[in-house]
């Protein structure tokens, strides 16, 4: 179920629709598994986890899983977050190294999924923006005409 049904869907866009549910998905049951079953040392408590790590994640779900580009878009500024602890993790944890390396992959290959997926669904919508100087073109002749 798409925002626009009835404009076809390329498979070029199909495929980073993928990419960005599956990683979505993948890093969603992967900080899941991280932070409440595999990390004992600093045993946060598990409304804390879900509050910080997991809701982040859950915001955009129901969107990205109905294909909605809008909200492909907008799910990047909590990718973020994923995409920051995992630096940090790599850097300050060597124990978890190997945890914070697989956040790392799945929060990028999401960033880009969710990118290009929102930029391709954008121009096969027409909810694109065009070329700067056509814009300013088509701003000067609205304000010439008052």
């Amino acid at each position: 179920m798409h925002v626009f049904p009835d404009i076809p869907m390329a498979n070029k866009t199909k495929f980073y629709r993928y990419v960005a549910l599956l990683s979505h998905l993948a890093l969603l049951l992967w900080v899941a598994n991280w932070q409440l079953l595999v990390t004992k040392e600093h045993a946060y408590s598990v409304p804390f986890v879900v509050l910080i790590y997991l809701m982040p994640l859950l915001l955009p779900l129901h969107g990205i899983l109905r294909g909605k580009a809008y909200t492909h878009a907008w799910a990047n500024f909590f990718i973020l977050f994923y995409f920051l602890h995992s630096i940090t993790v790599l850097y300050a944890v060597p124990a978890e190294r190997v945890y914070a390396a697989v956040e790392l992959v799945l929060a990028v290959a999401m960033f880009t999924g969710c990118c290009v997926f929102a930029r391709l669904r954008g121009r096969e919508c027409g909810l694109g923006i065009g070329k700067l100087k056509d814009e300013m073109e088509r701003e000067k002749q609205h304000f010439e005409q008052r």
